[in-house]
C-alpha cells in the first residue's frame, strides 16, 4: 500500500513575500514538491482546457499523426516515450502534444503545430490563453523562489533565464484500458523533470506519485492527492543544478488506475543560452559544486535524445 503525501500549500496572492519564500525554500528542501493556490488562472480556463484537450485525443490516431512531434512541437502516440532510459520496457502509456513558446518573433512561433480550425475552432486560442496565464503565474513564483535563496527577486532575469524561456505546454492523456502486457506498465516511467519549475494540473483522477529518496534502495513512493484547481508544483534539474541540491528535484511517475486521466503539465526552463551554475551562495569549501556549468539548451537537448526513440 501507497502512502498519500501531505505536500505544503504556498499562496501565490500572499502579501508577506518573505514569509512565502521561506515556506518555498522549506517545501523545496524538503519534498521538491508543493501545492500552488491563487495563482491567477481561472476555474473556467482550466476547464476549458481540460475539454479542448479531450477534443483533440479523441480524433482519429490518423488525423494526430498529421500533427507528429517536430522539434519538440506536436503530437507523440502511445508508447513513444520512455522517461526512464535505464529500463528496457517499451514505452510509457500515454500520449501527449507539446506547445512551445508562443513570444518569439523568430523561429520558435512558426514551429508551433496546431489542430485545424474546421477540426477544433477554439483549441488554439484556449491553449495560448492558457500558456500566457501560466507562464505569468511561473514567473511570479520564480521570484519567490529567488527570495528563497537569499537573491534579489529579479535573480532569474538578471541572469537572462527568463529572456525568452523555454516555455512548453504539454497535453497529456492517460488511456484507462490497456492492452494485456506481462511487462509493468507505467502512465510515465520514474523521472525528475529537466528545467527549472514544473506546474502541473490534473482532471482529479489518481496515479501520480513520488520518490523523496532517489537514491535510497528500495524505493519508498507516496501518493500526491489531488485538490481542485491546485497546480502542483515540482523544482526541476536545472533549479537542483543551481542549488547545488540543495533544492531537490524529485523522482516521481504515474502509475495505470484504470480510469482515464488528463493532466496539463507546464515547463518553465531557461533561455536556451542560458548558463545554470552553482550559485556562490550554495557552495563552501566542504559543499563544492556537484555539477559543472551547462548551457541550458544543450542540457534539455541531451535529456530529450535520451526519452524518445525516434
Amino acid at each position: 500500500m501507497v502512502d498519500a503525501l501531505e505536500l505544503p500549500i504556498i499562496d501565490l496572492s500572499s502579501p508577506d513575500r518573505i514569509s512565502t519564500a521561506n515556506s518555498i525554500r522549506q517545501a523545496c528542501m524538503e519534498y521538491g514538491f508543493f501545492y500552488l493556490v491563487n495563482h491567477g488562472v481561472e476555474k473556467e480556463l482550466l476547464e476549458r482546457v481540460f475539454n479542448e484537450s479531450r477534443k483533440f485525443f479523441s480524433l482519429p490516431l490518423k488525423e494526430k499523426m498529421k500533427l507528429a512531434r517536430k522539434e519538440h512541437r506536436g503530437y507523440t502516440p502511445l508508447y513513444a516515450e520512455n522517461l526512464d532510459p535505464s529500463s528496457s520496457f517499451r514505452g510509457d502509456s500515454k500520449e501527449s502534444f507539446y506547445i512551445g513558446p508562443l513570444d518569439d518573433a523568430t523561429a520558435q512561433t512558426n514551429i508551433n503545430q496546431w489542430p485545424s480550425e474546421e477540426v477544433l475552432p477554439f483549441w488554439r486560442p484556449t491553449m495560448e490563453s492558457y500558456h500566457e496565464k501560466v507562464l505569468t503565474a511561473g514567473k511570479r513564483l520564480l521570484s519567490l523562489i529567488a527570495l528563497s535563496l537569499n537573491l534579489d527577486d529579479d535573480f532569474f532575469e538578471e541572469v537572462g533565464a527568463l529572456d525568452s524561456p523555454m516555455s512548453f505546454l504539454r497535453l497529456l492523456h492517460y488511456p484507462g484500458e490497456l492492452e494485456f502486457s506481462d511487462e509493468e506498465i507505467y502512465g510515465a516511467s520514474a523521472h525528475s523533470d529537466y528545467g527549472m519549475i514544473t506546474l502541473l494540473a490534473t482532471n482529479g483522477v489518481p496515479g501520480l506519485q513520488v520518490c523523496r529518496e532517489k537514491f535510497k534502495q528500495p524505493q519508498i513512493w507516496e501518493d500526491v492527492p489531488h485538490i481542485s484547481g491546485v497546480f502542483i508544483v515540482n523544482i526541476g534539474d536545472m533549479m537542483e543544478r543551481w542549488t547545488n541540491c540543495l533544492f531537490r528535484s524529485t523522482l516521481h511517475r504515474v502509475m495505470p488506475t484504470g480510469l482515464e486521466r488528463y493532466s496539463l503539465a507546464f515547463f518553465l526552463d531557461p533561455n536556451q543560452d542560458c548558463v545554470v551554475k552553482c550559485l556562490e551562495s550554495c557552495q563552501s569549501e566542504s559543499s563544492p559544486p556537484r555539477f559543472p556549468p551547462i548551457r541550458s539548451g544543450d542540457y534539455l537537448k541531451e535529456r530529450l535524445r535520451l526519452t524518445y526513440s525516434s
